[in-house]
Formats: structure tokens, C-alpha cells, sequence
């Protein structure tokens, strides 16, 4: 079984039940999708799609899941952050990544360590615009704030 803080549910106004389990799946897919596409090891998607043939076998298959997916994370990204929210976001990683290395928690010299960072820093983005709507309705109440022809 999975723990309770995983599983916790809450009830909405309307007295549905919402389980947080949406928000660490969603978490889960961005960190694969960040390490699945570029990580230090050398077993991700652009190493794969520059060995070898790439109209060969299941590759194309590949490709195109990746792109669609890419796609669909930088939708997400959008809709839920903006572009200004997503550099905020990025800008709150990096003077976080930069208190660390201040204060010698991180090596910052090392090319591997560099790179996780980038590739967890990513799925934070991701993730963060996955649930950003989620978490603005939570707060304020209020579904949408996209912009009307009234406006």
C-alpha cells in the first residue's frame, strides 16, 4: 500500500473527494519526462535518437512520443504558469541551487551534478505548471483566469 500522505483525500465545496495521488503521479511523469529526454548517465532519448538509425525499428515511435510529449508539457507549462510564471519559477531554482552551493551543499565544478540539477530543476517547471491551476483554484477559489472578449 501506499502511505497515507500519498492517498490523503479532501472534500470540495460540492462534497466531491479529491485524492492527492493526481499530484505525485503528475510529479513522477515530469521527472521522467526530464530524465527520460537528456540525464548525466548517457541513457536518455538524445542519446538514443543519435546512435544508430533513426527511421529504424520503433524509433520513429519514439520520437514522435517524445515530441508529443514535449509538446504537451510546454502547453501545460503555458496555460498554467505563462511564460513570466515559468521564469519565476526558474529564477526561484536557480537562487536556491546558488544558496546551496554558497553554502557547500552542492558541487556546482561538477559536470554530472550540474546536469541533475538541470534535469530536476525541469521537472519542477513541469510540474509546477501541471498543478498550478490546481492550486489556484485551492487557494482563491476561482476556476480560470484566462483573459474574455470583454476584457
Amino acid at each position: 500500500m501506499l502511505p497515507s500522505f500519498m492517498v490523503n483525500k479532501s472534500k470540495t465545496k460540492n462534497g466531491k473527494e479529491v485524492s492527492y495521488l493526481k499530484g505525485w503521479i503528475s510529479l513522477l511523469l515530469a521527472i521522467a519526462l526530464a530524465i527520460g529526454t537528456w540525464n548525466p548517465t548517457g541513457h536518455h532519448f538524445i542519446h538514443y535518437l543519435f546512435t544508430g538509425n533513426p527511421l529504424e525499428g520503433f524509433r520513429p515511435f519514439y520520437i514522435l512520443v517524445m515530441i508529443a510529449m514535449w509538446i504537451l508539457a510546454i502547453k501545460v507549462i503555458y496555460q498554467g504558469l505563462k511564460w513570466y510564471g515559468a521564469l519565476i519559477a526558474a529564477a526561484i531554482i536557480i537562487a536556491f541551487v546558488w544558496g546551496l552551493a554558497q553554502k557547500n551543499l552542492i558541487d556546482t565544478s561538477n559536470i554530472n551534478t550540474l546536469g541533475w540539477i538541470a534535469d530536476i530543476s525541469i521537472a519542477l517547471i513541469i510540474w509546477l505548471g501541471m498543478n498550478a491551476s490546481i492550486w489556484w483554484k485551492k487557494f482563491t477559489g476561482v476556476y480560470t483566469t484566462d483573459a474574455t472578449n470583454e476584457d
